[in-house]
């Protein structure tokens, strides 16, 4: 809920957002080869880049904002229909952001020229290298398992908060339908086929999905999710409502607690948190319903990372 909301207002706190995501200094520490962030790391650069603007969120809507866009990152990662699909997921993205700063040169500008990077740093890859980067970033989200009414809704979640894989539909491209075995002799001829049913649905792609800063990516996950309004809410599964693993990562001491910090420092140097200036006052972004319901969750809010239940409207 956002008091004096304008579209103006909304297109302000875009460019600021955006200008500061896509900082040339923050994107240089972002392409340097690295191991992948701790999920500390991850939540206060997500903080800084949320606080980008004048608009303001406090812990408690922090907490629903970050739940809902791990889980969605999870999902498009989850259900790429090969590895290399990742990179049409974050080009979706890219697509989306442009979109709302396509009247901005300077600032579309600075989303192609990480567009760029990311072509020429990631397309010359090999399947097997794009599988590691995949298998990488589940096993940073394998213990978040927070269910989200469109996935649950659309069939595509569990009510445990685990995703579901389909069985039907294109399969990725490159690959064939299956239903057939072939054999082949030691000379590497053909000597026999067994064609067998499958449970699935399955029909072979028309086209693979374009890797150009222009063009059709085909592929839909890394788009809006909310091009049909409707309410959101996710709720903690009740196999993840144990926060013994969030404790434990706060409690053990970290070797390179040091070398995180110079790392954080490095990163955050390009992303200044712009306070309002003259007779400004900023704007508070509420995810939930009334501020009753936030004041009631930034009490109830533990120590560790929060994960309990998260209400957000999509229309709001």
């Amino acid at each position: 809920r956002v008091d004096e909301w304008t579209d103006v207002d909304r297109k302000r706190v875009m460019n600021d957002i955006i200008t500061t995501m896509f900082n040339k200094k923050f994107m240089e520490e972002l392409f340097k080869p690295q191991e992948l962030y701790s999920k500390k790391a991850l939540r206060t650069v997500y903080d800084r880049l949320a606080h980008a603007s004048i608009m303001r969120l406090n812990q408690a809507s922090m907490d629903k904002l970050y739940d809902l866009m791990t889980m969605a990152f999870k999902y498009q990662v989850l259900l790429c229909p090969r590895p290399k699909d990742i990179l049409l997921v974050t080009f979706n993205h890219l697509d989306a952001i442009k979109d709302f700063v396509r009247d901005s040169p300077g600032i579309l500008n600075q989303v192609d020229e990480t567009f760029r990077q990311l072509i020429e740093t990631y397309s010359c890859l090999s399947a097997g290298e794009f599988q590691l980067i995949r298998q990488t970033l589940l096993i940073f989200f394998q213990d978040m398992h927070i269910r989200v009414s469109i996935f649950l809704k659309d069939k595509v979640q569990n009510s445990n908060g685990h995703f579901v894989l389909p069985i039907s539909g294109p399969v990725p491209w490159g690959t064939e339908v299956p239903g057939l075995i072939r054999m082949f002799n030691r000379s590497g001829d053909e000597v026999k086929r067994t064609e067998f049913t499958t449970d699935g649905n399955y029909v072979t792609p028309q086209r693979e999905g374009s890797f150009d800063l222009y063009g059709d990516r085909v592929l839909k996950l890394g788009t809006n999710m909310y091009s049909v309004s409707r309410p959101v809410e996710t709720h903690m599964s009740g196999s993840s409502k144990n926060l013994a693993s969030h404790a434990k990562e706060n409690i053990t001491p970290n070797p390179l607690a040091k070398e995180e910090l110079n790392f954080l420092a490095r990163l955050l140097g390009g992303l200044e948190v712009k306070k309002p200036g003259g007779s400004e006052t900023g704007f508070r972004l509420n995810l939930f319903t009334t501020d009753e319901e936030e004041e009631h969750a930034a009490l109830t809010r533990p120590e560790e990372l929060s994960y309990k239940v998260i209400n957000i409207e999509a229309t709001q």
